[in-house]
């Protein structure tokens, strides 16, 4: 039931077909999106985790997740009285 996620790769003195060169474009477009978020976190909150014990790494990500997320809503709330 579930779907690859994983690019394709071009074949070796072939060209890539159209269709497998649409379905990378789409699965790209999911990544940015997703990687947005990571890079947003890591440049603004100094993400860098390098702790002793899954507790403590899942800890600092959680209260990172929280803040990004405060962050997200104070932003929307603000553009929605502005506009």
């Amino acid at each position: 039931m579930l779907t690859s996620r994983i690019h394709r790769r071009k074949p070796m003195g072939k060209p890539m077909s159209k269709a497998t060169a649409r379905a990378n474009a789409a699965k790209s477009s999911i990544r940015a999106h997703v990687e947005h978020v990571f890079a947003h976190q890591k440049n603004r909150f100094i993400l860098f985790i390098r702790t002793i014990g899954l507790a403590r790494a899942e800890a600092k990500l959680t209260l990172c997740n929280m803040a990004y997320n405060f962050n997200r809503l104070i932003f929307h709330e603000r553009l929605e009285t502005a506009g």
